[in-house]
């Protein structure tokens, strides 16, 4: 048996840089993982089946719609999955894709074929960035992955419950050809000065998302009024939107005041695993 950490994904840019024929969209982001996530626990078994626990399992399938169960599939290697739901759904920091690459990982540590970007793209965009769960520059369709050096950051987690299709949002998005991030990116000497370049970065996603969920707005007002804060912004497609802070307690602290006064909101405290 082997327990796999499935860390949440957090877009701390998202360009959309242009459409394809096909209709996929063409991204560059720069990605950022966290010691917040789900978990896979698998041992081989017969049959590949797959049981879901945690504050999120009501509703998650446990068939071929569930991602991880393809991710088995994917593998050749027929484990029994069970899968802590701990990340709220369709929320934009890439849980389900979280979980596929855990699901491969897992696979590989049991003894499975190793597993490659090819096969997990062909999971979804965000797959093979999560395969690799190290800070990365992602562009492309999700297949162009640059390995990328961040300093440490400590941030609080919101989602206001809300779940929001990602396609939708897409959908709502004016302009397809937006600007991309530097060809090349500076090196960033501490936390301060990244998250100062990072302001000067966006998420093309959040005001569509904002349309279709207003809760988004709000979220991002109560986490730009946070003492010491110092960029609130949107993850992927939503509705999870994020806060950079100084250091952890700060981040704590601010988090703890937001769940006063929000206790129906999804709220986290976390910092960003090593490059």
């Amino acid at each position: 048996m082997v327990k796999v950490f499935a860390p949440a994904k957090i877009n701390l840019t998202l360009h959309v840089t242009g459409l394809r024929d096909d209709g996929y969209h063409l991204l560059d982001s720069l990605v950022a993982f966290v010691d917040v996530g789900d978990q896979i626990i698998a041992e081989p078994a017969p049959d590949i089946s797959l049981s879901v626990t945690g504050p999120f399992a009501q509703g998650v399938p446990t068939d071929e719609q569930n991602l991880a169960f393809k991710a088995a599939i994917i593998s050749g290697y027929p484990m029994a999955l069970t899968l802590d739901k701990r990340l709220p759904p369709s929320s934009g920091i890439g849980g389900g894709s979280a979980d596929a690459a855990a699901t491969l990982r897992a696979a590989m540590r049991l003894g499975g074929p190793q597993m490659t970007t090819e096969h997990a793209l062909l999971l979804g965009a965000d797959v093979p960035v999560c395969l690799g769960s190290k800070p990365t520059r992602l562009q492309g369709i999700g297949d162009m992955l640059t390995p990328v050096q961040l300093p440490a950051l400590h941030m609080v987690l919101v989602n206001p419950k809300v779940e929001i299709s990602t396609p939708k949002v897409f959908a709502r998005l004016e302009r397809k050809d937006n600007h991309a991030m530097p060809e090349t990116l500076p090196q960033w000497p501490d936390s301060l000065a990244f998250t100062d370049w990072l302001g000067s970065q966006r998420n093309d996603l959040q005001e569509p998302a904002a349309k279709i969920a207003p809760e988004i707005a709000a979220v991002l007002v109560s986490l730009a009024l946070s003492p010491d804060v110092l960029l609130a912004r949107m993850s992927g497609s939503g509705a999870t939107c994020f806060a950079i802070y100084p250091d952890r307690l700060t981040a704590e602290i601010a988090a703890a005041q937001l769940a006063q006064a929000n206790p129906w909101w999804w709220i986290k405290t976390a910092s960003t695993l090593p490059n």
